[in-house]
């Protein structure tokens, strides 16, 4: 009896874990630090993100079969929003060739995608491939 109480609890347990893990993951951040260095302000200007409108950064690699979706996701929200009073614009990274950025903004898995505002601020951060709804709403309140 006691044996199936604690299979029945680790069970439970797992599965609580899971559920936590898989709620966690993809989903987009707001940026609460805004870590500003001279460095990280040089490799941004350099890849080109501040500028007239909000842009969105994409980190990818030859060998990344989630960049293909991610590439396809934000070539179609940023299409949607070429309208926009500020539209948004599209940068690819490869992380092979810009390690230094990479490093500065913290990317540690592939693929990776951030929101800049005009200012070249970071505004959100996504871990995965991002749900073009997600990215959508997190471009709509810059580009007005």
């Amino acid at each position: 009896m006691i044996e199936a109480v604690v299979v029945v609890l680790v069970v439970v347990a797992a599965v609580a874990v899971a559920l936590y893990l898989r709620r966690s993951r993809g989903g987009v951040r707001p940026v609460t630090l805004d870590p500003e260095t001279a460095e990280r302000a040089r490799l941004l200007a350099a890849a080109g993100v501040p500028g007239a409108g909000p842009t969105v950064l994409h980190f990818s690699a030859a060998g990344c079969g989630p960049c293909d979706a991610v590439r396809r996701v934000v070539t179609g929200v940023t299409a949607e929003l070429s309208e926009s009073p500020n539209a948004p614009r599209d940068i690819e990274i490869d992380i092979d060739a810009e390690p230094a950025l990479a490093r500065e903004l913290n990317v540690l898995s592939l693929p990776t995608t951030f929101v800049f505002d005009a200012a070249g601020k970071e505004r959100f951060r996504f871990s995965g491939v991002p749900k073009a709804g997600d990215l959508r709403t997190a471009l709509e309140s810059l580009t007005v």
